[in-house]
This record gives C-alpha cells, sequence and structure tokens, in this order.
C-alpha cells in the first residue's frame, strides 16, 4: 500500500509540473469571436451580470396611503444604469434608473418634496422614473448604503409620496 501511495504522489506531482506553463485567458461574451484576431487572445474585460432587486414603497402621505405599500423591480446592468418597474392601481409603470454624480442640480428635489429640508441620505445617489401609457408618473431618487441597497423617496403624479427600499 504504501508504494501505491507513492505512485499516486508522483503521478500528482507530474501533473501539476506539466500543467504549471498553462494558463486560462477568459472570453469577454460580449465580443463575437469572430472579432478576434487568428493567433491572438482577447483581452480580460469582466462582464457584469445583470442583478434583479425588489423595491418596496412604503406610504408617506394621504394619497399613498389609500394605495398601501408598493413592490417595484428593478433590474441593475452594474453598469450604472437599470430598468425599473412596477404596477401603480393597476397600471404597469415602466422606466428607469440610473446613478448620477453628488453634485447633480436636480438631485434632492424629490426627497425636499417627500421629506422637506430633512437629511438627505450618504451615498452614490442616484435617480428613477417610470410612466405608464395612460401618463401615470413617479420620479424616486436614493442614495446606495451598498452596492445594490439603498433608500429613497418617490413622487407620484397624483401627489402620492413613499419612502424607497431596496436591495438585501
Amino acid at each position: 500500500m504504501k508504494k501505491s501511495r507513492i505512485v499516486l504522489a508522483v503521478a500528482a506531482l507530474a501533473a501539476t509540473a506539466s500543467l504549471s506553463g498553462c494558463y486560462v485567458v477568459p472570453i469577454d461574451p460580449r465580443v463575437p469571436p469572430a472579432t478576434y484576431e487568428p493567433g491572438t487572445s482577447p483581452a480580460f474585460v469582466p462582464a457584469a451580470l445583470p442583478v434583479m432587486l425588489q423595491a418596496r414603497l412604503y406610504p408617506l402621505n394621504e394619497t399613498a396611503g389609500k394605495m398601501g405599500p408598493l413592490s417595484a423591480t428593478v433590474m441593475d446592468s452594474a453598469n450604472g444604469r437599470a430598468s425599473f418597474s412596477l404596477n401603480y392601481a393597476g397600471e404597469l409603470m415602466q422606466g428607469e434608473a440610473s446613478r448620477v454624480a453628488a453634485d447633480n442640480p436636480g438631485f434632492g428635489n424629490v426627497h425636499r418634496e417627500v421629506y422637506g429640508q430633512g437629511h438627505m441620505p450618504k451615498g452614490q445617489r442616484g435617480i428613477a422614473s417610470a410612466a405608464s401609457p395612460r401618463g401615470v408618473y413617479v420620479n424616486c431618487e436614493y442614495a446606495l448604503s451598498a452596492p445594490n441597497r439603498g433608500t429613497g423617496a418617490c413622487l407620484f403624479s397624483n401627489g402620492a409620496k413613499y419612502q424607497l427600499h431596496f436591495g438585501s
């Protein structure tokens, strides 16, 4: 038995040594293989996979209270943009969300309208907007406390005010 263990160890060592000069070159799935030049290897560019987040909206005024809490879906493409959709009063609202710079001139208007002159949350800032085919719309502002988690405020075209929470 001792001899068989030595043989296995030598075989494992030989396999490791023979592979030590090999390496793996990841292929960028966003570039079609036909665009790679023959004899070259593509540069490694990590492909970000979309992440679906559930957002929760909680009523802050009487108008919103009549509708109750809402759920929204955010499909984050991990490149600073996302699709944003929710069902409000039986209407599907669709739009997008984008991260914005801290000095974005319009950021803070929705937050002030919903909360007054309260303290703005810290973190990477973003905006989200959606509309229905019949013209109902919502504008939201949020701040990320982690890569896919944050809080914010939403203001609907009918005056409904909501607190926004998303991520886990």
